[in-house]
């Protein structure tokens, strides 16, 4: 041990052999020790496990890649609407899960941008070139090119969201996907409203011509109010800012609105906001519903806000969880969602 430990004071650091060494075994039971295999005693696992601890030795990870041909990288692929990624806190509690999960596996994430058109091939250049083991895909639009990207691509990969063409119609998915049921938690929205007795209910949508889970959550509004007035839906970009303008114009349109579903809580914030500065009451004059329950926001609007809970950062695991225990066999998996109460409606 002091011999060791003196090797690495000069500047040497240990070695697959001084493991081997210390803990009394061959240099190919550490190997089967540190790659998981399972031929070797829980007794053997331990002693080396312990060794490795103490000697905090780090396998050469560009040499145990030539033997299990695996990078232990994922990218995670996000085409963000206008650079939007990390101003949303749904993304980053998304991402927040994926991060979780594959480190877990011992694996890194490896960021990817899809801003540009120019950005398509770079990246399907850097996931075809065996850099990473798989690939994590979300905030993709309809009728996005990624989808036969990642079909010509011979690696696992999971989406975020359920593929969906231009004109609306759910994509054929060859690959696993992870999405929240969000027709089914608007439609939970909107009904709320509705035993509410409310007779004028608004919408503010995201940009259903963008967004996949803003198509979805408009479908499940006209489900339960399939006559509901175009002036009644106004369209913003799932920002703070976005649901203010979008509440202002339709107070414009419509003064006597009684009731909004937002299709966010980022959105509904903004729209709680121009109410107050409006002087309605919330909800005494118009209720309010959100979506997504990011509680650091839905729990600090004035009044907290009542929203369709998903669990996001729980879906970002599941995305991961999938590309490592599945791989293409991986089944896609809608989440339930389910209306939280509070003051807002």
């Amino acid at each position: 041990m002091e011999q060791v430990l003196t090797q690495r004071t000069n500047g040497r650091r240990p070695t697959l052999e001084d493991v081997a060494r210390q803990s009394g075994v061959s240099r190919s039971t550490v190997s089967r020790v540190i790659n998981g295999e399972p031929r070797v005693s829980a007794q053997v696992v331990e002693r080396v496990r312990e060794v490795i601890a103490e000697l905090d030795y780090v396998p050469n990870q560009a040499a145990r890649q030539l033997v299990t041909h695996r990078t232990n990288a994922i990218a995670v692929v996000a085409s963000p609407p206008e650079g939007r990624l990390f101003l949303d806190p749904f993304f980053d509690c998304l991402l927040r899960g994926v991060r979780r999960q594959l480190a877990e596996h011992g694996a890194q994430a490896v960021l990817l941008f899809l801003e540009e058109p120019d950005d398509y091939p770079r990246v399907a250049d850097y996931l075809g070139g065996g850099h990473v083991d798989g690939a994590v895909l979300f905030s993709l639009r309809p009728g996005d090119l990624l989808h036969e990207m990642i079909d010509r691509l011979d690696i696992p990969a999971v989406f975020g969201g359920r593929p969906r063409l231009r004109d609306g119609r759910t994509r054929h998915a060859d690959h696993a996907y992870v999405d929240g049921d969000n027709r089914g938690g608007a439609r939970q929205a909107v009904q709320h409203l509705v035993s509410l007795g409310r007779t004028r209910i608004a919408t503010i949508t995201g940009p259903y011509d963008q967004e996949n889970s803003a198509a979805d959550r408009l479908a499940g509004y006209r489900d339960v109010l399939p006559d509901a007035p175009p002036h009644l839906v106004e369209k913003a970009d799932y920002s703070r800012e976005g649901g203010a303008d979008a509440m202002a114009a339709l107070l414009d349109r419509c003064p006597g609105l009684d009731a909004v579903f937002v299709a966010s809580d980022f959105m509904a914030a903004g729209a709680l906001r121009t109410l107050r500065e409006r002087g309605r009451r919330v909800p005494e004059d118009v209720a309010v519903v959100g979506f997504d329950d990011l509680t650091s926001i839905a729990e600090s609007t004035e009044p907290p806000l009542t929203t369709v809970h998903q669990d996001v950062e729980d879906m970002g695991r599941l995305m991961a969880r999938l590309l490592f225990e599945d791989g293409p066999r991986a089944p896609s998996v809608v989440v339930p969602t389910r209306l939280v109460r509070r003051q807002s409606a």
